[in-house]
């Protein structure tokens, strides 16, 4: 039950890929006049919601059904209200935005069905050539991707500068039901602030100096497919109340019209700062951070998946169209170097080498200095997939998890590491017979 259209339509697509019958309810009034006519096993239900609120329906739905689990999904702000609100008999809580492993264990234990349905990412799931998943953090990320891109719903792509985030908007819409439709892109961050109202949302032909047209804005161009933007975090105040608007009702207007224009666009968000860390500072709309972020996909680094970097490498090569390999030597190099400019940095030193190199083999001579230094410091690199975690390392996980109630996203947060990676660690731990909540 939610008030979120792209809400209900993740959670639909994603239980449903997991093996359960959903019935959705967009009120909870709709909710109260759903429950009789079925026999529910539980109910997931927002605490926000205009008419009558997540909470209320819960204190209702506990005169009607005393025994039906019910469990809140709720934003940071809510999160005293939902505490009190199991008081009242709420199930759990989870924060949004929603971790689908957290949701789906949720689920899980309340219904008693401990097997979920196989992924089947199908003949359209396939990743386009120019798109590289080896590692195991980014074959799950896709995995993912796979389950939420049908969805409706809008998706924050965070991570660091140059991990991808415009390829894995890319891979969304391809995936989506939209792809036959067009995917805009706006980079926020390279449009003047006065100038960037005007590309988003269009103007008429004499609404401010300069305006000798008419000009149809981007999210009109994105109406029935796609509109990214990239970011999304260098908006002013102003222009982000006009963007909640967008979330909200997909209503706008030109600069100079008052006449409401409506689009059908999916928005995905994507951002290289800490959102909560901006909404806290003021610099970010805390109502706007959580109708972005219904599903937040964090972009690992490119030094956390590294079986990632000699395909990527390979690829470039072949990109920019010569028949080089890469000599064993220069290989380690790139591969014991940690990237803190991510694939775009690494795609740049292909092309540098590629402009040096004069024979077949790209040799460490040809890869910028840095490169070629840290590979002489480095100790040789373990097989992820085969070296325990060291007992210091596994212990601080622990900890981690306890001190965060088992809730990934934070425990991530807290280690300093993407949930991805986080994720990673704990299946290695679980394959050394260690268990979690």
């Amino acid at each position: 039950m939610d008030d979120d259209p792209g809400q209900r339509s993740l959670l639909d697509s994603f239980l449903r890929s997991q093996g359960f019958d959903i019935v959705l309810a967009e009120s909870g009034e709709r909710a109260l006049e759903l429950l009789p006519a079925g026999n529910f096993s539980m109910m997931i239900s927002d605490v926000r919601m205009p008419g009558l609120s997540g909470l209320e329906t819960l204190r209702r739905v506990r005169h009607i059904f005393p025994t039906l689990p019910v469990l809140l999904v709720t934003a940071y702000a809510d999160i005293r209200e939902a505490v009190i609100a199991m008081r009242d008999g709420a199930l759990n809580y989870l924060a949004k935005p929603i971790d689908l492993d957290e949701l789906l264990a949720a689920v899980r234990q309340t219904t008693g069905i401990a097997q979920s349905a196989p992924l089947n990412l199908g003949a359209e799931r396939k990743l386009p050539p120019h798109v590289i998943a080896k590692s195991p953090l980014t074959i799950g990320l896709f995995q993912q991707i796979a389950l939420i891109a049908p969805s409706e719903t809008r998706v924050l792509i965070t991570g660091e500068s140059g991990t991808g985030k415009e390829v894995v908007a890319d891979v969304i819409h391809t995936w989506s039901a939209r792809a036959t439709g067009k995917i805009i892109k706006v980079n926020c961050a390279a449009i003047p602030e006065t100038l960037l109202e005007s590309e988003l949302f269009g103007h008429e032909k004499g609404s401010f100096t300069g305006a000798s047209a008419l000009r149809i804005g981007r999210f009109e161009e994105a109406d029935g497919g796609t509109i990214f933007l990239d970011e999304i975090a260098e908006m002013t105040p102003p222009l982000q109340a006009k963007i909640l608007r967008v979330t909200q009702d997909g209503k706008f207007q030109r600069i100079g019209s008052n006449r409401e224009i409506r689009t059908n666009a999916r928005i995905l968000a994507a951002s290289n700062r800490d959102l909560e860390a901006e909404v806290k500072a003021g610099r970010f709309r805390e109502d706007l951070y959580y109708r972005l972020n219904v599903v937040e996909l964090n972009l690992p680094p490119l030094r956390e998946r590294r079986e990632d970097i000699l395909p990527l490498a390979n690829l470039f090569i072949a990109e920019f169209g010569h028949s080089r390999r890469l000599a064993e030597a220069a290989a380690d190099c790139l591969k014991n170097y940690p990237w803190p400019g991510n694939v775009r940095e690494l795609r740049n030193a292909i092309e540098r080498a590629i402009l040096l190199s004069q024979g077949e083999l790209i040799l460490p001579e040809h890869l910028p200095t840095k490169l070629r230094e840290a590979a002489r410091q480095a100790p040789p690199a373990p097989a992820a997939d085969t070296q325990p975690l060291d007992e210091m390392e596994r212990d601080a996980i622990l900890v981690a998890l306890q001190q965060h109630q088992y809730n990934r996203t934070e425990t991530a947060k807290a280690l300093g590491i993407s949930r991805r990676a986080l994720l990673y660690k704990l299946q290695r731990l679980r394959q050394q017979g260690f268990q979690f909540e």
